[in-house]
């Protein structure tokens, strides 16, 4: 499969508003791209917008060749203006819903679209019901800041979503695949529609035992596919889309939920022309039990082999603070990993580095440490490195993702690039080593590539490092995004 994509800026009037944003195609979201298992993949990017841009390919593998994986600074150099850019990958042993979005700074707010992965052998292999129509959702957020600006000087803000109404029209009795895809920067989405249920079918492009259920929590970088029977009487029905925020004492916006309708047709209307559209009943949008139910209901659709000697333990600890000595704002909210922020290189990709031996030369550069300092969970003491951490091939690893209770922190999705792993278990609170290993799930674990990890809890996961290279490890809630590289 062949395509050209070419990124430029465009205006745009939204939320009363005329903006300069980077796009993909003119398109927002961007185009879906649209291939079978086992194809060979070439797309051609040409940069059009003043300012550099590379490409991630969301969970795909790219086995042996993580050249074409993406992250800016990482595996490449951005592609710079009027430049251009091919990335060739093959799409092997994955189907299901995927993404792409721009990999550098926030412009994946607004460059960004799915990558639909179809089996083979055709809709008939699906190992669930055959559905009458495939629709793809992408749920994204809306900047009134330019991304740029917003990058450079992000503080303790939380910003608002808000969408125009998206509509789907179904028809009695048909069943519907939803590829849905939390494109979001920031946000994790509670999604329901009114009168309706879901049966989740897939997760990051790895089926699953199918899940009924009238909500789907889906973490920035998620995505699900799910089946919708339209079984309602006939009528109009919101779609909402609810953002998850923290409950904690920081400067807060209230987010606009986005909404769409699911409108039956043909249908009966009122005498007036007018038919009441039904709403769901949402949670509270500071909880995030819903979010911890529906991701500890997953499971893999057939039994896994989970390594069970384990070559690397690491122990990560998540937290979003506020650090006094990034710029002139009262605050700068920053994330972190085991009290590390993420400096990217500045002369050339770690890739290029590693490639060429040159990554002594790397000023910033430090062995990624298997846990936090001792009794230093402050948010304030933040060390800047670009982190590296060294695996042996074909090593097992498992990794305890803590979101510390009792500080600023939110739900952290973490994406590891190049692999997928399997997700042992989750919990509230501190993980226990000698208690929590009873909870781990060893016979059919669903198999992902990001991790929602509890606001205020935990999350296991093991993977086998078989893909040698540059593969980053991201935490997707981009406010001073930091990372890991393995």
């Amino acid at each position: 499969m062949c395509s050209n994509i070419q990124v430029s800026q465009v205006k745009m009037h939204h939320m009363c508003n005329d903006s300069l944003v980077t796009l993909v195609n003119g398109q927002f979201p961007g185009p879906a791209i649209e291939v079978t298992e086992g194809d060979s993949v070439v797309v051609h990017v040409i940069n059009k917008s003043p300012r550099g841009v590379t490409i991630h390919w969301h969970g795909v593998k790219q086995h042996n060749n993580c050249w074409a994986d993406g992250p800016a600074m990482i595996t490449q150099c951005p592609i710079p203006p009027n430049k251009n850019f091919t990335y060739r990958f093959n799409v092997i042993g994955q189907e299901g819903t995927l993404w792409w979005h721009a990999h550098i700074g926030f412009l994946r707010a607004t460059i960004h679209g799915a990558l639909i992965i179809r089996p083979r052998l055709g809709p008939n292999s699906y190992p669930f019901p055959k559905p009458d129509q495939e629709i793809t959702v992408v749920l994204g957020e809306w900047f009134e800041m330019d991304l740029f600006e917003l990058y450079e000087k992000t503080e303790n803000r939380i910003y608002g979503v808000t969408e125009d109404s998206y509509k789907l029209d179904v028809e009695q009795g048909k069943t519907y695949l939803l590829r849905i895809v939390n494109a979001g920067v920031d946000k994790a989405y509670n999604l329901k529609i009114a009168g309706h249920k879901f049966t989740v079918v897939a997760a990051d492009a790895n089926y699953v035992k199918p899940y009924t259920t009238d909500i789907i929590a889906i973490a920035s970088g998620e995505t699900f596919d799910a089946l919708v029977v339209a079984d309602a009487p006939p009528g109009r029905y919101y779609m909402v889309a609810q953002a998850v925020q923290t409950t904690e004492p920081i400067t807060q916006k209230r987010v606009l939920m986005s909404r769409g309708i699911v409108s039956y047709n043909p249908m009966k209307w009122s005498g007036d022309g007018t038919l009441e559209i039904m709403a769901p009943e949402l949670p509270d949008w500071h909880d995030e039990s819903p979010s911890f139910y529906f991701h500890g209901n997953l499971t893999s659709l057939l039994p896994q082999t989970v390594p069970s000697n384990i070559d690397e333990h690491m122990f990560m600890a998540l937290r979003s603070g506020y650090n006094c000595l990034y710029g002139g704002a009262p605050h700068c909210t920053v994330t972190m990993i085991n009290n590390i922020s993420f400096q990217h290189p500045s002369t050339m990709s770690l890739l290029q580095a590693h490639y060429y031996h040159t990554m002594r030369n790397i000023s910033s550069l430090i062995e990624f440490p298997i846990g936090p300092p001792m009794l230093d969970f402050n948010q304030t003491r933040t060390t800047t490195a670009t982190l590296v951490k060294k695996l042996h091939y074909n090593s097992a690893v498992e990794i305890v993702l803590q979101g510390p209770p009792g500080q600023m922190s939110y739900s952290n999705p973490m994406h590891l690039h190049g692999h997928d792993f399997f997700i042992l278990a989750q919990g509230l609170g501190y993980y226990d080593p000698e208690k929590d290993v009873q909870k781990y799930n060893l016979v059919n674990p669903s198999v992902k590539n990001t991790a929602h990890v509890p606001m205020n809890g935990w999350t296991v996961i093991r993977f086998v490092a078989s893909n040698p290279g540059m593969c980053n490890y991201t935490f997707l809630t981009d406010i001073c995004v930091k990372r890991s590289v393995f």
